[in-house]
């Protein structure tokens, strides 16, 4: 599994630097995590600093439902295309789509699966298809610190460590409590 993971990881980072070469702009300390799908215009996508892009977000630039009324006369030649702007210190939840347009502010997650229609403004959580506001940034901070471990750095970034650490103390899933551990809420 290391080699296959290591040869995805080596296609994903030729890819990568494939759609920077064609003109994605990307901030610092940015994390993208498996295969976004940046499409035919990356060069219409920026994504500021400590960003983290999950596996199978997709950046859809361009609306590609105009043919549908292209060939009318007083159409013809007409497309739509918009920018995608990511601010700064932002999560972009897995499968989930941006459309053409649409500006995230800085510190904003979008949850997995969502559909980005609309500018998110800043210190925002959105969810859902369309992506609908679900709190504050502070709220979502709140809220999730309070579910989760902390583990040193040494176990943190040791992918051994952390699954013995994790098995030493499975979570119940159903109650959200670690089991023969008490979650700090």
């Amino acid at each position: 599994m290391g080699v296959l993971s290591s040869v995805g990881d080596l296609r994903n980072r030729w890819l990568l630097r494939s759609f920077v070469r064609r003109g994605l702009t990307l901030g610092h300390d940015v994390r993208i995590i498996g295969r976004p799908e940046f499409g035919d215009e990356p060069y219409l996508i920026t994504i500021g600093d400590h960003v983290t892009v999950s596996t199978h977000v997709e950046f859809v630039t361009h609306d590609g439902a105009t043919w549908v009324f292209r060939e009318r006369p007083q159409y013809r030649g007409l497309q739509r295309f918009g920018t995608i702007e990511i601010g700064n210190n932002c999560f972009i939840g897995t499968r989930s789509v941006i459309l053409p347009g649409v500006r995230i502010g800085d510190n904003c997650v979008v949850g997995a699966g969502s559909v980005v229609t609309r500018s998110v403004p800043k210190n925002t959580v959105v969810a859902g298809a369309p992506a609908r506001m679900i709190c504050t940034y502070d709220e979502y901070v709140e809220r999730t610190a309070a579910r989760c471990r902390y583990f040193p750095p040494e176990v943190a970034d040791d992918p051994h460590r952390l699954r013995e650490a994790l098995l030493a103390t499975p979570l119940d899933a159903a109650s959200d409590e670690v089991v023969g551990e008490q979650v700090h809420r």
